[in-house]
């Protein structure tokens, strides 16, 4: 039996997003995009209802491609509203629009999206050793300077909560709990 967080609980989805995926550090432009996105979809809501919808959601927004995303129309707001696979929010669907068009202009200025995101970690995952679920904070200065550079960026649902979200979703920060089975496997990464 092997020792996970505990916040993956039981449901085979959570164990596998936690156990594949959860912390791994992610260098690819479009997978930092999915993850922006879902993330900011996730506001309010919770993780295992994004999960569940995440297939869905490439579906619907043409695999996070953000140059097709960032074209979209009020044609493509209203099929995505329609959408039954995905939250039909148009606030959150106006948003994955809008921060198409600002990752744009970040990978432009930046060179990639990658690039952009790991200029604040230089580079290299911050390796934390959070022994209970209780030390996990909801957000941090780090994510709060983040936070701040999207929105002046034009960029929204990027709040602190959201963004550090994104970091320890992508690997930016290593935060299994120590005595998770994942926490050294990632801190080798």
């Amino acid at each position: 039996m092997k020792n996970r967080c505990k916040w993956c609980g039981k449901d085979s989805i959570y164990i596998a997003y936690h156990d594949d995926e959860w912390g791994v550090p992610l260098h690819d432009d479009r997978l930092l995009f999915e993850f922006l996105i879902l993330e900011g979809a996730q506001a309010g809501l919770s993780w295992i209802t994004i999960l569940k919808k995440r297939e869905n959601y490439k579906k619907a927004f043409h695999d996070f491609d953000c140059e097709i995303i960032a074209n979209y129309s009020e044609d493509d707001v209203d099929r995505l509203l329609a959408d039954p696979g995905i939250v039909r929010n148009r606030l959150k669907i106006n948003s994955a629009i809008r921060n198409a068009k600002a990752v744009i202009k970040i990978k432009e200025e930046f060179g990639s999206l990658n690039t952009y995101f790991w200029s604040f970690v230089n580079g290299a995952p911050i390796q934390n050793a959070r022994k209970s679920m209780a030390e996990l904070p909801a957000k941090t200065e780090l994510s709060d300077t983040i936070s701040k550079d999207l929105k002046k960026r034009g960029l929204n649902f990027v709040g602190s909560t959201i963004i550090y979200a994104f970091m320890q979703a992508v690997g930016m920060v290593n935060d299994h709990i120590t005595d998770c089975f994942r926490y050294e496997e990632i801190k080798k990464l």
